[in-house]
């Protein structure tokens, strides 16, 4: 099923951790229609931006999924609402500068990043229709940061 342009449904379910522990890792049409936005809204803008795939490495993740990997059940890849990626060739700043100053969004995460290592980390962002927080943070050596390397 595509969600958008360039992004499917698959895509944005695919979890080797919900292979591996045989996790149904399904969304419902009202996720769905979440994970529809998100791409809309963010993910081909980004796209279309750096004229690049973007490559999704956490999109939608069943509650249980969620707590099997150590994050909340109320998280909002268990709504849809999140998508944790990265642009190839493109450093994982730059995307997230353009994202910051340029689009609508709920959360803005830049992970693991490392300054001077462009493929280091990646991206995760929020998107949720009713709420625009524009909350940007980073998340180096298990703690977060306000802005983008702060």
């Amino acid at each position: 099923m595509r969600l958008s342009p360039h992004f499917t449904l698959a895509e944005m379910t695919r979890s080797d951790t919900a292979a591996r522990l045989n996790i149904r890792n399904e969304p419902d049409a009202d996720q769905i229609e979440s994970l529809r936005t998100l791409c809309a809204k963010v993910l081909e803008p980004v796209r279309a931006h750096f004229g690049r795939p973007v490559r999704i490495t956490s999109g939608f993740r069943s509650p249980r999924l969620c707590v099997a990997i150590g994050s909340a059940s109320t998280s909002q890849h268990a709504r849809g609402e999140a998508a944790d990626f990265e642009v190839p060739d493109v450093d994982n700043l730059q995307v997230a500068t353009f994202i910051r100053d340029n689009l609508r969004f709920d959360q803005l995460i830049l992970e693991n990043y490392t300054r001077g290592d462009p493929n280091s980390g990646w991206i995760h962002v929020s998107y949720r229709a009713t709420r625009f927080r524009q909350d940007v943070l980073t998340y180096a050596r298990r703690s977060y940061f306000k802005g983008l390397l702060a």
